[in-house]
Formats: structure tokens, sequence, C-alpha cells
């Protein structure tokens, strides 16, 4: 009987996420993680609640954990990230200031620049740069401001 019940919310969960990702035009990572996100809510929601209550905490679950794993599929993957932190490494170190160093990733499509200000030396005397980032992810692009700091290892901590 706990198997047999188990396995209907698991049957449950999987067609509630399923029906989920097709509502939106996703991406393989947005849809992918929409749907592990809205299983694993589920499950999640379904071992809090009990009784009556029990079949809510499981479909809030799943809109939950969908809800994130969308969010968590649109954002950069591993690879966007590695890209990114080696061009930004670079464009500190030694990127002339007002020029951008761009990045992409030939498997995702993600781009993205880093525009490198002056270095300075602060107050404490670590040498730091204010840098303006762009990513361009899914066709939506967005803008960061930020100021990194050398550290005595000679890699770049962002402290803003």
């Amino acid at each position: 009987m706990i198997v047999k019940s188990a396995v209907s919310k698991i049957a449950l969960v999987g067609v509630l996420a399923i029906g989920l990702a097709a509502c939106e035009n996703t991406g393989p990572k947005e849809a992918g993680g929409t749907l592990i996100g809205a299983g694993l809510g589920g499950l999640a929601g379904s071992q809090i609640g009990h009784g009556s209550g029990n079949l809510a905490a499981t479909g809030a679950g799943v809109l939950l954990g969908a809800l994130l794993g969308s969010s968590a599929g649109k954002s950069l993957d591993r690879a966007d990230r590695m890209y990114a932190e080696r061009s930004t490494h670079g464009a500190l170190e030694t990127g002339r200031s007002g020029q951008p160093v761009a990045w992409t990733n030939p498997d995702s499509g993600h781009s993205g620049t880093i525009v490198p200000q002056p270095a300075y030396q602060s107050n404490t005397g670590q040498y730091c740069r204010e840098y303006q980032q762009t990513v361009q992810v899914g066709g939506e692009r967005q803008q960061a401001y930020g100021t990194a700091c050398r550290q005595p290892d000679g890699s770049w901590k962002v402290v803003n």
C-alpha cells in the first residue's frame, strides 16, 4: 500500500512537471531544471504533508521546485561561468582600461564582456579596479558594476 501510494505520487509529480515545462518556450537547460526541480519539490512536499494536506503539500512542492529549477536552468551553467571567470581575471589583470574583454561559450551561445577601469590602490594597500560586466543569456542582456581587488595570492576578489 505504501509503495503504491509513493508510485502514485511520483507519477503525479512527473505529469505536473511535464505540464509545467510545456507551458513556456524554454531552452533545454531551463526545461531540465524545471523537471528536476518539480520532481524534487514534489517529493519533498509529499514528505512534509500529512493526511488530507499531503496532496496540497505535494502540489506546492512541485510548483515551488519547478520555479526554482527553471530559474536555475536559465542562468549560466558551469562552463559559462568558467569562460566568464577566465575573461574577468584576464581583463582585471592585463586589460586596458575602458576596453571590453569578451567571452563566448560556443556550446550554449551565452556571452559577455567585462570592461575594466583604471587600477588604484585602496586605503589598505590593495590594488583594485572597478569594472562593468555585461552578460547575454537567452537573448536577455544584463549589466552589473563592481569593484575587485587583488589578493595576496594574485587572484581577484569582488568586494562590491
